[in-house]
């Protein structure tokens, strides 16, 4: 951190890859770009920060159309009275000085951090406290990352290392090509000096500590972009657009990234995968459990049924799973009947496209390895693409009746 370390008193999924690569280059082409930054006692972030993305020479000219930042009760009162008053108000300054175009920063996009009883937090300095921000500072990039017309420059020069640290990681699970990273460098001595707040135009004289007098216009502002991994694409669509806490939407990363796991339950008709546990429905549970228990046994894949010709071994092996599900007093006279003289390739195609969709919608980009695959070639194959010991059955079935028609097709048989 810049001043505040030593301050410890208070303190798209599916986009082209040219459009992402695109927007990583030219974030400052679109509509809405968005500064964000945390602070404690030193408002001076913002406007060093502004100073250097919209003014240094060597700045890539990103101008925010707005500014949010985020702080605790005593940092957004510091920065109202050093920011946004008319007098010092050193962002309406700096914005004079340099003739830059209308800034949306006003009282209403300083966020306040709060604690469980939603009264803003004094300073963060509990385990507690130390939560409330993460799920604050997580929320509210969450929310700005939701549009995707909009580009994020993120600065975590300011507030406690914790408040940095938050950002940083909240940019991290939500960020997008367009958003960026940085940590602003102010040139000796103004560092240290708690009147400086940008680089002056024309000369503005400061005392040091000690007496030393030195000119503002003097000063260089760089910033230091920090590259940043984006695991957006591993996170399910509910984290997206829910309100999970960071530690849940952590976990959910991790889960995304951990190896693939299945984990089916046919009696309480629910699978695990991802570390998620959801149900299915019966009909696209049987079908996926018949490609799994094929990768379990590390059986080569399936052709799929033929679109206009019903096939008596897909109806066997789709009926023993089914039935495992539906249990001794299920009915499946219906199944039975629509299956008389087989599984056809209409049957199967509309299931297994059911089955893909719920898997996209609970896992997002993470179900990618537990969606059915047609091998890509032709003649198409499908198998579930699992390694053996990643598929397992919790509680493993129970034996069915010696006397049952396909008691020769069960599992272990």
């Amino acid at each position: 951190m810049r001043r505040e370390n030593n301050d410890n008193r208070v303190h798209s999924h599916s986009r082209p890859l040219a459009a992402m690569l695109d927007a990583r280059q030219h974030p400052e082409q679109f509509s809405r770009r968005i500064l964000v930054a945390v602070t404690g006692l030193s408002p001076q972030i913002v406007t060093e920060t502004l100073y250097a993305l919209a003014v240094a020479p060597s700045a890539r000219r990103f101008v925010p159309t707005e500014i949010h930042l985020i702080t605790t009760r005593t940092g957004a009162e510091k920065a109202r009275l050093a920011l946004l008053s008319d007098d010092p108000g050193w962002f309406h300054r700096l914005c004079r000085d340099y003739a830059l175009p209308p800034i949306c920063f006003t009282t209403d996009t300083i966020h306040t951090l709060e604690d469980a009883a939603g009264k803003p937090l004094d300073d963060i300095r509990s385990p507690a406290d130390n939560r409330r921000a993460a799920d604050g500072i997580t929320g509210i990039i969450r929310q700005l990352t939701a549009d995707p017309d909009c580009a994020l420059h993120v600065s975590i020069a300011g507030g406690r290392k914790t408040m940095g640290f938050f950002l940083g990681y909240a940019l991290s699970l939500y960020g997008r090509p367009q958003d960026q990273l940085s940590h602003v460098l102010v040139s000796e001595p103004f560092e240290a000096s708690i009147g400086f707040y940008y680089p002056t135009p024309s000369s503005r004289v400061l005392e040091m500590p000690g007496g030393r007098l030195v000119d503002s216009a003097l000063a260089q502002v760089t910033l230091a972009e920090l590259p940043f991994v984006s695991l957006r694409h591993g996170l399910p669509e509910a984290l997206l657009t829910g309100l999970a806490s960071y530690n849940e939407t952590v976990e959910a990363a991790r889960r995304a990234l951990a190896p693939a796991e299945l984990q089916i339950d046919l009696t309480a008709r629910r699978i695990r995968a991802a570390g998620h546990e959801f149900g299915l429905p019966p009909a696209e549970l049987a079908l996926l459990s018949v490609f799994a228990r094929r990768a379990l046994r590390g059986e080569a894949p399936l052709p799929a049924p033929a679109k206009e010709f019903p096939d008596a071994d897909w109806k066997r092996r789709y009926l023993v799973e089914l039935r495992w599900i539906a249990g001794p007093l299920g009915d499946l006279d219906e199944t039975e009947r629509a299956l008389r003289k087989g599984m056809d390739g209409g049957y199967f195609s509309a299931h297994l496209s059911k089955l893909q969709k719920i898997l996209r919608r609970q896992l997002g980009p993470a179900a990618e390895p537990y969606l059915i695959s047609d091998g890509g070639t032709r003649p198409r194959r499908y198998s579930l693409g699992l390694r053996p010991v990643a598929v397992s059955y919790d509680p493993l079935p129970g034996p069915q009746p010696i006397g049952d028609p396909i008691h020769s097709l069960l599992p272990g048989a």
